[in-house]
């Protein structure tokens, strides 16, 4: 089993090896994350098996008997009317095998239609939805696989495109020792119809793995999250930036350039989660590529820094997720998620 498992992941993480990242490619708003819980820990959290089924929207094989009859609701709201979210539903179908669904909707505001020469003649609108349907199923108690069918529609003005993504995840759930381990790999797809006839473009995959462990004396989870493990090099070379002399010593100065473990920060997202109770937990992240990809010249800010917290009441759970994006901007996301078998009692 354990064998085939491994087979699995490095399966997933071989998908699609010479793919790159955002702004080469299309349908990025398959890469926003659409819950509290995700933006409060970074962008992606795949660290936990519990009841929160934004967890096991976003990697199928995280999906429990606790997300049985379970729905969510996510929303954000950006500046400029930019605003996104979801909704999910999950349920058991069969001896430790569920399904879940998911509507995703990104609304990218209005803006100013102009003519060639600048003259504002009106306005238009732009925004993405993406229908999902997921599988997960539960090996033994170790081991879960999972995947989700994604199929994504963008309008921008009058121009439209169509993709189809997969997601495919293999879980480690070691529940006496309190570790979890998931592979995910998120869009691997192609898009069928472009913005533009005879021009499609290509979406871009995700392969990730992340560690976790809650300490068995201390209310804390703490995971560390690997992503985009398709590409080494995610940092940022300005082709403006040449040698130059040090008018000083006339030494040639190179312009800095990211080193090993640099690039190797530039994957890495640390998490922690810390538990009072059954009621109420906090999260914190910090994701270091964010922070060197959003920063203002001489100017990080919180950049890269996320936070949020959870309250479990009576028949609902509430959520809130917090993310510095930029010293200019922030993502405020809340979300609200019940089980229908609540209601029946």
């Amino acid at each position: 089993m354990f064998k085939n498992l491994s087979i699995l992941l490095i399966s997933l993480f071989t998908l699609q090896i010479v793919a790159q990242i955002g702004g080469e490619s299309v349908f990025n708003s398959l890469n926003l994350p659409y819950s509290a819980r995700h933006v409060a820990l970074g962008g992606n959290a795949i660290n936990a098996m519990d009841d929160d089924l934004s967890i096991g929207l976003h990697a199928p094989s995280l999906l429990n008997i606790n997300h049985h009859k379970r729905a969510t609701f996510s929303h954000s709201i950006l500046a400029s009317g930019i605003n996104y979210g979801q909704f999910g539903y999950a349920q058991k179908i069969g001896t430790n095998k569920f399904w879940s669904t998911s509507f995703r909707y990104a609304s990218f505001g209005k803006m100013d239609y102009t003519l060639p020469t600048g003259e504002i003649v009106g306005e238009f609108s732009a925004g993405d939805v993406i229908a999902s349907a997921g599988y997960g199923q539960h090996i033994n108690k170790v081991v879960s696989v999972g995947a989700n069918l994604n199929f994504a529609f963008s309008t921008l003005e009058t121009y439209q495109a169509f993709g189809v993504t997969l997601d495919f995840s293999g879980t480690l759930n070691f529940a006496d020792k309190n570790t979890v381990i998931t592979a995910l790999v998120r869009n691997a797809g192609v898009q069928f119809f472009g913005y533009v006839s005879d021009n499609r473009e290509r979406i871009t995959p995700n392969p990730m793995i992340s560690i976790s462990h809650k300490l068995a004396h201390a209310p804390f989870r703490l995971s560390l999250l690997a992503q985009h493990l398709n590409r080494w090099d995610l940092s940022y070379n300005n082709p403006n930036d040449k040698p130059f002399t040090d008018p000083f010593t006339n030494e040639i100065v190179e312009p800095k350039r990211a080193n090993f473990l640099g690039k190797t920060m530039y994957h890495l997202v640390f998490q922690v989660e810390a538990f009072f109770g059954k009621y109420f937990h906090i999260r914190a992240a910090f994701n270091y590529k964010q922070r060197e990809d959003m920063r203002i010249t001489n100017k990080a800010g919180m950049s890269g820094f996320s936070l949020g917290f959870g309250l479990n009441l009576k028949k609902f759970q509430f959520q809130y997720g917090f993310n510095a994006i930029s010293p200019a901007g922030f993502n405020n996301m809340f979300t609200l998620s019940t089980n229908i078998n609540e209601w029946k009692k």
